[in-house]
């Protein structure tokens, strides 16, 4: 990992609180296309800051993504999960040393147990970054993806998706950044192309009573944003100081977290929420598609925003867990989190970086 990468190690974080099954408050809604001019700052704007510190979480409406769109993606990706085992195995994360690939049920790894989930991870279809010894080893992120041959009208969706995704996303983050105070355009360079950003098409199958439940365990997304469509099965939720509080299904929108990336550029005053997704019980499978809108590696480093002295006081710097350390160095960090995930790609690939058992 690079050298000029440095990690933030303030206080621990809060550590989880117990269930409360009182948590009955819907999360706010978020109506993108009433927020207007990305150049003004509004009422609306100080709602979004306001919920996106206090909660960090929200849903998203207004996105302008067409309904038909929508489907498309969700009824394609349900046929690939229906495809037989061996032509999911073909395209296996295991054979990319980009982390594009389908991951079996237990395959991916969170807080040292394995998720009861199925996937098949994308990122930008970019060519590699030739390997040679003076080569970071977080260049091995970006690359192409690998595509199922039995189902090709996956690869012209999830493009297409990806670039809808992607215009959503920044059109938010400049939301945020006027609501922040601060030049719509102040982290343009952070998010110019070559993209780094990241899609997940997850199933996540039933589990008997009595059985393990983790379907994906308590984490914090390392990217800025994500935007993240549910099905009609519940299971997401999100801690808050009373305990853990369910984020039901809401027809067409996004559910929207912020980001490990976006906390630090605000040192703090937008938090990363720590989130969890407990597997279904009703006999029938979860299906979720997860957008990661990250930095670009080419930005190297996380900026950090100077925030006017009213916002920059509530700025209580980022969290950083001892065990997983936060890096302002852009592929430091996002290396980090794979490596962690997938244990077989780091073993294959990058041996001398892969975590122990």
């Amino acid at each position: 990992m690079s050298t000029a990468a440095h990690a933030i190690f303030p206080a621990p974080p809060i550590g989880h609180a117990a269930p409360s099954s009182a948590l009955r408050d819907a999360l706010p809604v978020i109506d993108l296309a009433a927020l207007g001019d990305a150049t003004r700052h509004t009422p609306l704007h100080a709602r979004l800051a306001h919920i996106a510190r206090d909660i960090g979480f929200f849903y998203l409406e207004g996105h302008g993504i067409d309904t038909a769109q929508i489907e498309r993606l969700q009824a394609i990706s349900r046929r690939f999960f229906e495809l037989p085992p061996q032509a999911k195995e073909r395209i296996a994360i295991r054979n990319s040393r980009h982390f594009r690939g389908y991951t079996g049920v237990g395959g991916e790894i969170t807080r040292l147990r394995p998720d009861l989930r199925e996937q098949i991870d994308f990122g930008e279809e970019l060519p590699a970054i030739d390997e040679s010894p003076d080569t970071p080893a977080w260049w091995g992120l970006q690359g192409p993806n690998q595509w199922p041959g039995e189902l090709p009208e996956l690869q012209r969706e999830i493009l297409a998706w990806q670039e809808a995704a992607r215009q959503v996303a920044k059109r938010l983050l400049q939301a945020f950044l006027v609501a922040l105070e601060q030049p719509a355009t102040a982290l343009d360079a952070l998010v110019a192309p070559p993209h780094n950003n990241r899609l997940k098409i997850i199933r996540y199958p039933s589990q008997e009573h009595g059985r393990p439940d983790q379907g994906v365990g308590a984490h914090k997304d390392g990217g800025l944003l994500t935007l993240l469509l549910q099905d009609k099965v519940g299971g997401l939720q999100v801690l808050t100081p009373q305990g853990w509080l369910d984020v039901p299904p809401r027809e067409n929108a996004f559910v929207v977290n912020i980001g490990e990336m976006l906390e630090l550029a605000t040192n703090g005053y937008l938090r990363a929420n720590e989130h969890r997704v407990v597997s279904p019980r009703s006999g029938a499978s979860r299906y979720s598609i997860a957008y990661f809108f990250s930095p670009s590696l080419h930005a190297q480093e996380v900026p950090l925003l100077d925030l006017p002295p009213h916002l920059a006081r509530l700025a209580r710097g980022p969290e950083s867990d001892p065990h997983n350390p936060l890096f302002t160095h852009i592929g430091t960090n996002a290396l980090k989190g794979r490596l962690r995930s997938h244990l077989d790609v780091a073993q294959r690939y990058y041996p001398d970086l892969a975590p122990r058992r």
